[in-house]
Order: C-alpha cells, then structure tokens, then sequence
C-alpha cells in the first residue's frame, strides 16, 4: 500500500485476510530528501502512514513498515527478505509512480489492480473526453451527477438548478462574525517521534492536530465539517478575510488526497444533510461540484496530458521563485495574509491558491514548475496530480488555455472586493504608478500589454487588453512594473 492509499477498504487492501497476507508499506527517503518541505505537509504523511501500519497491525496482519532509499528499494528488499508469492498493488496516483509499477511488474512479478480512490476512473474519464470538441468541467460535472445520482431528483438535479456558483461569490460579510473552528487532535508519542525525525531543511510551523492522521480522526472531521462548516460554506466560499484563515471551509482535501476518506462517502454525507433540511441546497452543491467535479476533472486531465504537462510553458515564464514565497516579508498586506497561513497551516483555500499566490505568479512571469513544486511541497493536501493543472493549467495559463480559457490575472479591485485586505494596505489598490501603486494592479496592466499578441486572439480577454493598450500612462506602467519586480526579485515588496 502507498502512502496516499490508506484505507483498508481500498484496492489490492479491500480483499486481504491477515491470515494470509502481509502488508508492505515503505517509507521512502528519497521523497523526504527530494525538496524543502513543509513541516505540516511531511508530518502528516509520515504520521498517516505509520499509524495505518499501527492500525493493520492491530487487526492481525503481518506488517513490514520498511524504511528504504526509495519505493523501489523497499520493494526488492522486502521480496529478498519474505519471498511472497505474488505482490499485488493498487495503481499509484502519479504517472512516475504507474511508470515504477511497470517497472516492478517485470522483475518482480507485481499484480497491479485498478484504483477505486475516485469516482471516475481515468480510464473512464478518457472515454468521456473522446471525440469531444470541448472538454469542459461543467460537462463533465452534470455527467458525473447524472450517473453517479449524486444530488439528483430523478433525472433532475436536485433544486431544480445544476449549478449555484451564482450564489455563491459573496464578498466576505461586515458583521464580524464567528466561523466555525476546526476540529483538532492532541498530538502524542507517535506525532512527536516523527517530528523529531524530519530533516532540518523542513520550514513552516508545527502542526497543531489540525490534520488528521488516521481514519477515525478523518471521520469525526467530515462529520463536524456537515454539521458546523457546511450550513455556512456556500455564499461565501470565494471570500478573504484577515480574521480567519478557513472560514466555512471544510478543509477534507488532505484526507481525500490520503485516502483516509473516499469521495463517495463525503457527498453521500453532504446530500444527506441536504435532504435533511440541515444544508442548503447552494452549500450542498457547491460542495459536491468541489469533490466530483473539479476534483475528478483535474484527475482526469492530469492523466490525459502527462507526462508532456510539466513542460508547459505558453508565456514563457521563467523568473525565479519569488523570496518572498521562502520567508522573505512583504508589505503587499493580501499576500502577507495567504502566506502567512501557508506558513502557519500548510494550506490556504481555493480564490488564495488562485487569485493571491497565482495571480502573482502569472502577471509576475514565475516559471510555471518552480511555482508548482512549490505548491506541491507547502500544502498539505498536496500531489503532482492536484498541482500540475491547477497551477500550470489554472492559475499559470501555461498550457496556453487548455484547462482555463482565459488567464485568472487582476488587479487589486478584485482583491478589495473579495476580502478585507486591501484595507490598512502599503500600497493603494486603485493605482497603477507611483512608489505607493498597488502591485497586483501594475503587474495586471503591464501584465496585458506585454502579452497582447497572444492574449488578444482570447476572446474573453481581448477586452482588457484593447483597453491596456489605450492607457495614455501604460509607458510609465512598464516602468513601474520593472521597479515592482525588481523589488519582487530582492525580496523587498
């Protein structure tokens, strides 16, 4: 079993009898010395991992927990020490991890089984995908609430609407109220003793239990996610507020991503508690478009587009990582806010990712893999087959709109307008020049103008760029912008 598989119902796991089968699970040190990760993010894998082994071992099996330079390694060297009969193996989630199966297939003799951790098997999504002139997430989230009967009234969607995004992009409320606080778990020994082992290059704060490590853990937090968060997400789901950095976010993506729950049962719990009167349908919705539609749609491209993806570069981005991205300060307040809790948490959610952390990499020109491993490396709910699209494809517009169909870059009325941030600001939002010229809203304009000739043939941008290129100050807007990434570079915004 892999890291990100840990559920005894799951895969080559789902039929196993402990009378009869051992369980290998390899703690790779390869994968923690292969980049400067965050503290949260390493912990919590190396956790997960070794209280499942802890947890199988409870049940009867016979398991080895075996630490080793790579998977590869730990498969040789478990097969030289036990002499199994056959191995069998539920598909990986990366493409490098199907590509070592293969490998493994041949000198070891490995059974690899399909995986069941999504809904839409890539397989699948494959088959939908073809012959398609447009393969949109929409689409492919009606389909999916279609055969899946997920939110459905017979043949309708339930509320009588697909999709209630409308709804839900309310700027964040005035009223200074009280969200719902996470669910967190007291750390013990185990917690602890992996601490203590993590390389001292990890960075970012010590986790607080917030993440779960087990699947009992996991289960309490879906069930407060329904009952406190779910009531409350939709409407302002999109929001940004310095106050609280989850807001009405169930925060269930690292225990989906490690298989601590299945996607089935996390909507089954939204919808029941939809049909119970207790969630409102826009909440509901909302929510389950999260899981088995943008969720599944970016599994499913991952696969189709690999392993080519990673070299994607359209715009031909290649700054460096900003410092300020490695704990360099800065005095632009919005992204002081997201980074901070990058820092403090290992995760921000969805519009920060996007319209913060991205949009700066987009109209900044920061090479679309550095951004990415990045991402992959300081979030806890973290895989190249989440990061790839959302950065490269998303937020980068580096596939040159194969996944977006247009660039995500604003300025900073769309960050006033989506959070309290740009209040008490160094910098003012509604300038474009000048030292004190907010830098989301140079960086957009000159951003435009310097990539006219690709960005107008977008139709749903060539709007804006007519405009960058009628501005009668955009001369003295590429001045400024050398100067913001310059400063950018330095570490000195």
């Amino acid at each position: 079993m892999l890291g990100d598989q840990l559920h005894r119902r799951s895969g080559a796991l789902a039929a196993a009898d402990p009378a009869t089968h051992r369980v290998l699970l390899v703690e790779s040190r390869g994968l923690w010395e292969r980049t400067t990760w965050h503290r949260q993010r390493l912990h919590l894998v190396v956790t997960a991992l070794r209280r499942f082994a802890a947890e199988l071992t409870a049940e009867g099996f016979a398991v080895d927990l075996r630490r080793a330079p790579s998977l590869a390694a730990g498969v040789r060297d478990h097969v030289a020490e036990f002499a199994p009969t056959r191995i069998r193996a539920m598909e990986p989630m990366s493409y490098d991890g199907l590509a070592l199966m293969g490998r493994l297939t041949d000198e070891v003799g490995l059974e690899v089984v399909r995986s069941d951790q999504f809904l839409c098997h890539r397989d699948e999504f494959a088959g939908w995908a073809e012959g398609r002139r447009s393969v949109k997430m929409e689409d492919f989230y009606r389909w999916q609430r279609t055969r899946l009967g997920i939110l459905m009234d017979g043949d309708e969607p339930a509320g009588g609407r697909w999709n209630f995004d409308h709804d839900n992009r309310e700027p964040p409320p005035r009223d200074g109220r009280a969200w719902p606080e996470p669910l967190r778990t007291p750390l013990d020994d185990l917690d602890r003793d992996v601490l203590a082992e993590l390389p001292d290059t990890c960075w970012g704060a010590e986790p607080d239990g917030t993440w779960a490590t087990s699947r009992a853990e996991a289960l309490r937090r879906l069930e407060h996610a329904v009952t406190e968060v779910l009531p409350r997400f939709g409407p302002h789901e999109d929001a940004m507020l310095s106050t609280s950095w989850h807001l009405a976010h169930t925060l269930l993506s690292p225990c989906l991503n490690l298989g601590l729950l299945h996607p089935r049962e996390v909507c089954d719990a939204a919808e029941a508690a939809y049909r119970a009167g207790t969630v409102p349908i826009a909440s509901a919705e909302g929510f389950v478009r999260q899981v088995i539609g943008w969720r599944e749609y970016v599994w499913g491209r991952y696969w189709q587009w690999m392993p080519d993806y990673r070299h994607e570069n359209a715009l031909g981005a290649h700054r460096a990582l900003p410092p300020l991205f490695t704990g360099a300060p800065t005095k632009m307040r919005c992204l002081a806010h997201a980074l901070g809790d990058v820092h403090d948490h290992g995760w921000t959610h969805h519009i920060q990712r996007l319209m913060l952390i991205g949009n700066l990499g987009l109209t900044a020109g920061v090479d679309p893999w550095a951004l990415t491993t990045w991402m992959w490396s300081a979030f806890v709910d973290g895989a190249e087959w989440v990061m790839l699209p959302n950065v490269v494809g998303m937020a980068l517009h580096a596939d040159g709109g194969r996944m977006a169909t247009k660039p995500y870059a604003s300025g900073g009325a769309y960050i006033d307008r989506m959070s309290d941030y740009c209040k008490g600001c160094a910098y003012d939002r509604k300038r474009r020049v000048g030292d004190d010229a907010c830098p989301f809203t140079t960086l957009y304009w000159d951003f435009l103008y310097r990539n006219r000739e690709v960005l107008v043939r977008n139709a749903r941008v060539a709007q804006q760029v007519r405009a960058a290129e009628r501005l009668a100050d955009i001369a003295a807007v590429q001045e400024r912008a050398v100067e913001v990434l310059a400063a950018l570079d330095a570490g000195t915004l």
